[in-house]
């Protein structure tokens, strides 16, 4: 019978560890040593908590493997190594965690002078994790009395593992007074002020972004925390730190220092865009955004980082007009010079986040400046840029359809029965919206008819438009759209009625064929237009489903997935 016979495969290790003279490296180097370890072999376990043998362990994730070794292999021990320590066995994660010597072996690696070898960091921050997670008491007391760990931690912030420590600390510890104890501990070691500080032009960028990283993570994680805990009595110090006007002042004032450096200005950029959020994160990066200035949001923005921002947004404004120097930028379609930038292109993601807060002050600094009627200048002079494209286009709908004002207070300013929108009249008088439509249009079509490309910007186009057409009939400003529409001089308001009935009209029915032929359309009966209005056939059910579908596009939708986290985008340095 089968049963008879024993078929468990004895491992090789088991045959190692029967010999007395066996080591560490020998062990290593069988490919089933981890599968064997993570099983709990006994044998194994024993061998491994061996003084000697965790030792060897820590030391070759700490310290650099000779150099003169073949490349290919010069990082085996250390790797595996690191897996013994991390395949979660709670003798190992015991012995670690509790023995002075071992953990004195592992932080001596923070002791190293920067940069620290990238690899070796990983190893030794995926270690330290466990133990944070496995023996957060433990660990932190350890942590705390090592009274330079906070030091190391900024000092080799610009290595990518440090910066996922500091978060682990943060996020590892579970239980809420452990936690709360190692925020104020951190809070009382001003990380804070000290990571605000690392943001400034004489750091490198390395620096700049794991620094912006590490704050923008910290008040993601704080504001989730808060919602989870709506009942604790304690807040959260490191958000409180970071939202007081005058860190945020500081921060402002080390990016607009008299060197203009893009690194730190976008690393400030991220931070200030992460403050202003209102939802939390969906997916991917992308945030749910409800209209502008409504309440229900799941955070609040804090008013003193609006007035902080607000007393800067002429330095803001300044960058669209002179960002920092870069040289030309040849492309397939000509040269840029100067290039949009990743500066500029940021600096319009704020004034968009801006709009989001719908405040009475900032939108009368924004029409003052006239920010609105320089990014719209942009639009039109990169006709190829579509990541600057679709930032001025949540410009336009954020400003379409923003309902009244408010003030920092909360309060509703004052406005005539009209539903008056001094940023939305602005939009459409100091920055002709329409006229500046209509033209490039008609631009457009002539250099096609001239045998020309089609300009790149003729989608967003196409679907602002849209936009107004349905701010017309259905906006929450649609008397005072009306009124601007109406009050046009006589010339311009028939180009335009002409426009809505025959080009873009066209258009929209061109797109619908196109859309529909590669997938299905549901109808939404909340953002349908009145095709009377704009003159599109009512019988058309696929320019209905193509109007249904720009309108989603155009407000909460679009803004979604395309409004305030690309940071995917974030970091190139050749966006034109």
């Amino acid at each position: 019978m089968f049963w008879k016979f024993d078929l468990h495969s004895s491992s090789h290790i088991d045959t190692l560890l029967e010999r007395e003279d066996v080591t560490l490296k020998e062990l290593m180097d069988e490919e089933d040593v981890l599968q064997e370890c993570k099983a709990q072999n006994r044998k194994l376990i024993e061998f491994l908590l061996k003084s000697e043998c965790l030792e060897d362990l820590v030391s070759f994730i700490i310290e650099e493997p000779p150099q003169d070794m073949d490349e290919k292999i010069r990082y085996k021990y250390p790797n595996i190594s690191c897996e013994l320590l991390t395949s979660d066995v709670s003798q190992i994660n015991d012995r670690l965690g509790e023995e002075e010597c071992l953990l004195m072996k592992l932080y001596s690696f923070l002791l190293n002078e920067s940069p620290l070898n990238p690899l070796l960091a990983s190893f030794f921050s995926k270690v330290l994790s466990i133990l944070i997670s496995r023996k957060p008491e433990q660990i932190v007391d350890f942590l705390k009395r090592k009274h330079d760990f906070v030091d190391l931690i900024i000092k080799h912030i610009g290595t990518s593992a440090i910066m996922d420590l500091l978060l682990r600390l943060l996020t590892c510890i579970e239980p809420p007074q452990p936690r709360q104890e190692v925020l104020n501990w951190l809070n009382e070691e001003r990380i804070i002020q000290r990571l605000v500080e690392i943001v400034h032009p004489s750091q490198d960028e390395d620096r700049h972004s794991n620094a912006s990283q590490s704050l923008c993570e910290i008040i993601r994680l704080s504001r989730d925390q808060m919602l989870q805990v709506q009942n604790s009595s304690e807040p959260d110090p490191l958000l409180a730190s970071l939202e007081k006007q005058e860190i945020i002042e500081q921060l402002l004032s080390n990016i607009f220092h008299k060197e203009k450096n893009e690194s730190a200005i976008v690393s400030a950029i991220q931070i200030l865009l992460t403050l202003l959020e209102t939802r939390r994160q969906t997916f991917e990066g992308h945030i749910e955004i409800c209209s502008p200035g409504m309440s229900n949001s799941t955070y609040s923005v804090n008013k003193s980082v609006l007035e902080a921002i607000k007393a800067r947004l002429s330095s803001f404004h300044e960058l669209l007009l002179e960002p920092p120097k870069k040289g030309l930028m040849k492309t397939t379609w000509g040269v840029l010079d100067p290039p949009v930038g990743n500066t500029r292109l940021n600096v319009i993601r704020l004034i968009s986040s801006l709009l989001q807060t719908n405040t009475s002050s900032v939108n009368q600094e924004l029409i003052e400046l006239n920010s609105i009627g320089v990014i719209l200048d942009m639009f039109f002079k990169y006709t190829w840029n579509n990541f600057l494209h679709t930032q001025v286009e949540i410009c336009i709908a954020l400003i379409l359809a923003s309902p009244l004002e408010s003030t920092e207070n909360g309060t509703i300013t004052d406005q005539d029965s009209t539903g008056d929108n001094l940023l939305l009249k602005h939009l459409f008088l100091k920055c002709q919206l329409i006229e500046r439509i209509l033209e490039a249009w008609e631009m457009n079509e002539k250099k096609q008819a001239e045998g020309g490309r089609r300009h790149g910007y003729m989608g967003h186009l196409t679907r602002i438009a849209n936009c107004i057409v349905h701010s017309t009939d259905k906006g929450p400003n649609s008397t005072l759209v009306q009124q601007l529409i109406k009050e046009l001089p006589e010339e311009v308001r028939e180009r335009w009625e002409t426009f809505c009935t025959s080009s873009l009209g066209e258009t929209n029915k061109r797109n619908t064929v196109d859309l529909v032929t590669t997938c299905h359309i549901h109808s939404s009966s909340d953002d349908e237009i009145d095709f009377k209005e704009t003159g599109f056939s009512q019988d058309s059910s696929l320019q209905q489903a193509f109007s249904d579908y720009q309108m989603q596009q155009m407000t909460s939708n679009f803004i979604d997935q395309f409004g305030f986290n690309d940071e995917k985008f974030a970091d190139q340095d050749d966006i034109g």
